[in-house]
């Protein structure tokens, strides 16, 4: 058996979060996935790489040990990956927008990617609400925008869907829904609830409460995601948003424990947009071809092979 990049990649992350389970999220694949990759590499090493407890897994002597060379071997590859893939032909300027929550937790990455692998693509950056993105594309005075695609509404403006990422139950940890499975909108709706607006949240939320004709027992609306990590983190409530948006702990150094509800609550979808009659440069190309690279090939590469 030999020693794969996948298995070192959800090693860390399981290291680094302490809980299987919520590596799983992180990773945005099966718990079970996490699980094998982790108990192959074990009987790879012929060692014990975590202690195993109901709450958690924590790092052995050697475990801490194989970590450090894990995140060499990790940063070699990524650093190999980066290398500058340039083209020719890739050379122009791009304007384009992103909407906060794409802005701050997934588009920097790609971002420094991109200014490597096409160093003669300028790329002028916007941030903007989703109505002001619309606008800004169907009067051509922006080329792009990386959006919450299932958002949009303006009739001109066309979309491609990268990825999507489940929306899920945040909770303080050691909370009492933590030990119940298949949890569903009306086991929550007399709790307490904390509702993020930025990005449109609490009218993505509202449809699928109404969808099941509930109402959320809300403390506090807030466009600040820390804000929310903090008062579930605290114990003050409890809160639904995406795993792209999703980190373990809080400000304070408190846990959040997640867990995924019925199927009601639909995930969030993340993608290009642009005006539906716009002509691609071949700096556009580039870009919107990295992104396909990324997140459209390897899916259909998976469901080939399912």
């Amino acid at each position: 058996m030999a020693l794969t990049i996948r298995q070192l990649r959800y090693f860390v992350a399981t290291a680094e979060i302490g809980q299987v389970s919520q590596a799983a999220i992180h990773l945005n694949i099966s718990q079970s996935a996490v699980t094998t990759a982790i108990r192959d590499l074990e009987d790879l090493l012929g060692v014990e790489l975590f202690l195993r407890s109901t709450q958690g897994v924590s790092l052995t002597d050697r475990g801490r040990h194989f970590l450090n060379h894990a995140y060499q071997v990790l940063r070699s590859v990524d650093e190999a990956l980066n290398l500058p893939h340039t083209d020719d032909d890739a050379e122009g300027k791009v304007r384009l927008a992103a909407s906060y929550t794409v802005q701050g937790y997934f588009l920097p990455y790609h971002l420094q990617r991109l200014s490597q692998w096409y160093p003669n693509i300028a790329m002028e950056l916007f941030e903007y609400e989703r109505v002001n993105i619309e606008a800004r594309l169907a009067d051509d005075s922006i080329d792009m925008a990386v959006v919450l695609t299932d958002n949009l509404t303006h009739p001109d403006i066309k979309s491609e869907r990268l990825f999507v990422s489940e929306r899920r139950l945040w909770m303080p940890s050691n909370h009492p829904f933590s030990s119940k499975t298949d949890l569903v909108l009306e086991d929550i709706v007399k709790e307490p609830f904390i509702m993020l607006t930025v990005d449109e949240a609490d009218q993505s939320a509202m449809r699928y409460w109404k969808r099941k004709q509930l109402e959320p027992n809300i403390i506090l609306r807030t466009s600040s995601v820390e804000s929310v990590r903090s008062m579930v983190a605290n114990g003050l409530g409890v809160a639904i948003l995406s795993d792209l948006v999703y980190r373990p702990w809080s400000l304070e150094g408190r846990r959040i424990e997640t867990r995924l509800l019925d199927d009601a609550v639909l995930p969030m979808s993340v993608g290009l947009a642009w005006r539906r009659d716009k002509v691609f440069t071949p700096a556009m190309n580039a870009i919107r071809d990295y992104f396909k690279q990324g997140f459209l090939m390897p899916q259909q590469n998976l469901s080939k092979r399912s």
